[in-house]
This record gives C-alpha cells, sequence and structure tokens, in this order.
C-alpha cells in the first residue's frame, strides 16, 4: 500500500501548493505547481501499470498466432501484414522475436504463423490483441481495383511456467519430422529439423521449424503445446462460470474487435474502447500504445464485474 499512500500525499501536497498559490496571488509558484504536477502524474502512471499488469501471467513471454479468415489471397496477405506489424512493436519494445513457423499463402501472405515475444509484461501487455482483426481497402490483387473487406484472428496465450500442471501423456502425442519450407538457409533445406506434435485426445496441432537442431524444435513445440492445453482449461474453467453468469458474444468472422480502414477514409477503431486514430500506417509500422493501454484498462474492468459476479 506505501505505492498509494505516497501518491496520496503527492495529491495532498500539490493541493497545499495550489491553495498557497490562490491565497498570496504568487505567479513565481506556477513552476513549482507544474513540478509537482508532473511528480503526482508519473506516480499515477506508475500505480495504475503496476494494478493493469497483475495478472497470473502477466510478467510471462507471449506466444502470438496468426490465421486469415475466408477470402483467399487477400486475407492472407493481411496476415502478413498483422504478423508484420507486431514483430514491429516488439522491436520498438526491445522485446526478442522469435517467429517460430510460418505457413506461406499460395499466391502472397501467410496461411498461419506463430511467434514467440519475450520481454518484461509481454503477455499482460499484448492479452487484449486476442481477437478478430478487420481489413478494409482497395484490392491491390483486384484488378478492377474494387475495395475489399478481410478478416484474421490473433491468438495470445501465455508460455506457462514449468510448476505449473498440465498433463501430457508420450501416448497422446504423435511427433513427425520434416524439412521446413520457411526461411533459414541451407541447412533447413536439406534435413528434417522441423518438428509437428498433434496432441491426439484434443486435436491441437503445434509446429516449429525456426531452429537449425530437430531437438530445440521439439523443445519449443512442446511449450507452446503445453501452454495452448494451459489454455484450453483455463477456457473450460470460464465456460463453467459463463452458464452462471450468462453468454459472451462469440468470436466469429465479423465480431471484430478492431477495424483498420485504408479507403474511402484512414481509419483504425478499437470497437470494445472506442480509441481510434486516422494515422492508420503509423498503426500498421507497430505504434500500438494507444490501444494496447486502452485495453488493459478495459480488461481490468471486465475482472472487476466478473470478480462481482462470482460473489
Amino acid at each position: 500500500m506505501l505505492p498509494l499512500r505516497d501518491t496520496i500525499q503527492s495529491l495532498h501536497e500539490l493541493r497545499e501548493l495550489l491553495d498557497l498559490a490562490r491565497s498570496e496571488s504568487d505567479d513565481s509558484l506556477e513552476e513549482d505547481l507544474w513540478k509537482e504536477y508532473r511528480k503526482t502524474e508519473d506516480r499515477f502512471t506508475a500505480l495504475e501499470e503496476k494494478l493493469l499488469l497483475s495478472g497470473e501471467h502477466d510478467d510471462r513471454p507471449a506466444i502470438l498466432s496468426i490465421h486469415p479468415g475466408a477470402g483467399g489471397t487477400e486475407s492472407c496477405d493481411w496476415a502478413e501484414m498483422l504478423l508484420r506489424m507486431y514483430i514491429r512493436w516488439t522491436e520498438d519494445q526491445g522485446f526478442k522475436c522469435e517467429v517460430t513457423d510460418v505457413l506461406p499463402g499460395e499466391e502472397a501472405g501467410i496461411k498461419s504463423a506463430t511467434v514467440m515475444i519475450r520481454g518484461e509484461n509481454a503477455y499482460g501487455l499484448l492479452k487484449g490483441e486476442k481477437g478478430v482483426h478487420r481489413l478494409v481497402r482497395i484490392s491491390p490483387y483486384d484488378s478492377n481495383k474494387r475495395r475489399h473487406t478481410s478478416f484474421a484472428s490473433v491468438s495470445i496465450i501465455p508460455e506457462v511456467e514449468d510448476e505449473v500442471h498440465v498433463d501430457i501423456r508420450d501416448d497422446d502425442l504423435r511427433i513427425d519430422t520434416y524439412r521446413s519450407s520457411g526461411c533459414g538457409g541451407q541447412h533447413l533445406n536439406v534435413t528434417d529439423s522441423a518438428v509437428r506434435i498433434v496432441h491426439i485426445p484434443t486435436g491441437i496441432v503445434v509446429q516449429c521449424q525456426n531452429e537449425r537442431s530437430q531437438t530445440q524444435n521439439k523443445v519449443t513445440a512442446m511449450k507452446i503445446l503445453r501452454a495452448r492445453l494451459y489454455e484450453m482449461k483455463l477456457a473450460e474453467q470460464e465456460a463453467e462460470l459463463l452458464a452462471i453468469t450468462g453468454p459472451k458474444k462469440s468470436t466469429e468472422w465479423g465480431n471484430q474487435i478492431r477495424s483498420y480502414v485504408f479507403q474511402p477514409y484512414t481509419m483504425v477503431k478499437d470497437h470494445r474502447t472506442q480509441v481510434e486514430t486516422s494515422d492508420i500506417h503509423k498503426v500498421i509500422d507497430g505504434y500500438l500504445e494507444p490501444f494496447l493501454r486502452s485495453e488493459l484498462r478495459w480488461l481490468q474492468k471486465g475482472a472487476f464485474i466478473l470478480e462481482d459476479c462470482q460473489r
């Protein structure tokens, strides 16, 4: 409670300084007022961030997956644009980003991609990005230059710690090796270093082709499998609770969390928080901060509501 107490004390000091300036009509106190205001604002920001990133797994690395929706090449291209956007964001944050698996589209773009993101509060910062992302633009693949709408889904799960119990039996796994189809040099093209793991009971499929060693790829694939099984376990628990508190809107094509519009105007709008900007090129280039911060507040508000329902 010390940070909260210090912040409240800063508010009292700021109010006293403001009252003093008013009573004495002393303009020379303006600089001190602004200095105290900025100090108090910084404390509030730090306190809010600590609260917003206080989830059980917020400090964990994030596993980000992207899949295009219906729409063929147009949606595959949109999925690749999103992948580039998140990679640019991780670079701006100074985070470590590893594309563990990517499946190229038939003509352009990607059919799927999985990325491991490591950095301070990586999962906590990105967890609100989970959902359907919608693109509206003049298609570069349409000779008639018509406007197209495309969708892609983004999944964000934390890399779970070894201490978290997830039951994985060897008999439930089918492990295949194959030659990598992605970039990585001659070594990846001539050896069966890529690994695909199928969890038979759930049908979950994970694969990794980023590492040069088959063993390293297997270790990374198992980490992703453990995280997805843990996410499934939590989803089952949430479903049981929602049976009591009421259903939520399903995540399907058209139920987008955010829209990116290039024509007839430029706009990026988050449909949950109502945060929007006309600078779509800056967002596509990795500037996500206004959206991520507002998402955290939105998620925190939802957590408080859910907590009330559980009481």
